[in-house]
């Protein structure tokens, strides 16, 4: 059991974290607070994992204010999700950002669960989704691979999935059908070197998916 103190202490430091957090950004420009607090006008919208390795701002080194976050276990986006999609409605209809990541990362613990058909508690009913992915594309992750190569590579299909599923959504297909710039792209992230990778599925436009989504998975074909 935690001693109550110990948890105080450390919830402290995250009181102090801040403040030298706030005070050095201050340093850096003495309007910044005000200038946040004036309004948000990001270009991006991010639908990411909520793992705590992949901190979206960090990782693309953008200050606060340029990126807009949805994150969740997997980085899935359905189409019954009221969350996702009020995210993605005020994204793209009021802020009027003009690029989607979906990034995935390597490693995923909702995706190895997903596929391992590991239970763990009341998140197998979001990660059921995840595991329709798996069985989608089963022939594209043969047993022959070695584990951590199909780990890798459900991690790619699951964004290659989540972008389809984004550009799908009538808030995405609406966007295109008045003219609105509006760019989606699926990329993934790698916790052991901190770097992005662009899975080659970039969308501008309702006419697109068709073609390259198979492009995209063509690949995976090659290299079993």
């Amino acid at each position: 059991m935690t001693d109550r103190n110990t948890g105080d202490r450390t919830l402290d430091a995250l009181f102090q974290n801040n403040r030298q957090w706030a005070a050095s950004m201050v340093e850096k420009d003495a309007d910044f607070f005000r200038k946040m607090a004036g309004h948000q006008s990001p270009e991006y919208l991010w639908i990411g994992c909520s793992d705590s390795r992949v901190p979206a701002n960090q990782i693309v080194n953008l200050m606060p204010g340029d990126l807009f976050v949805h994150r969740n276990i997997a980085n899935v986006v359905v189409h019954t999700d009221l969350n996702a999609l009020s995210v993605l409605q005020f994204a793209i209809d009021l802020l009027r950002v003009r690029h989607i990541i979906v990034c995935g990362h390597y490693g995923c613990s909702g995706v190895r669960a997903a596929m391992e058909r590991k239970r763990v508690g009341l998140a197998d009913n979001w990660l059921r989704h995840v595991q329709d992915v798996h069985q989608k594309h089963a022939r594209l992750l043969p047993e022959s691979l070695p584990p951590r190569e199909r780990h890798d590579r459900l991690d790619e299909l699951n964004v290659l999935e989540q972008v389809q599923n984004v550009c799908q959504t009538t808030i995405v297909q609406d966007a295109w059908e008045r003219g609105q710039a509006l760019t989606v792209h699926g990329w993934v992230y790698s916790v052991e070197d901190g770097l992005l990778h662009d899975l080659g599925l970039t969308l501008s436009g309702p006419d697109e998916l068709a073609a390259k989504l198979p492009q995209s998975l063509a690949r995976y074909a090659v290299a079993r």
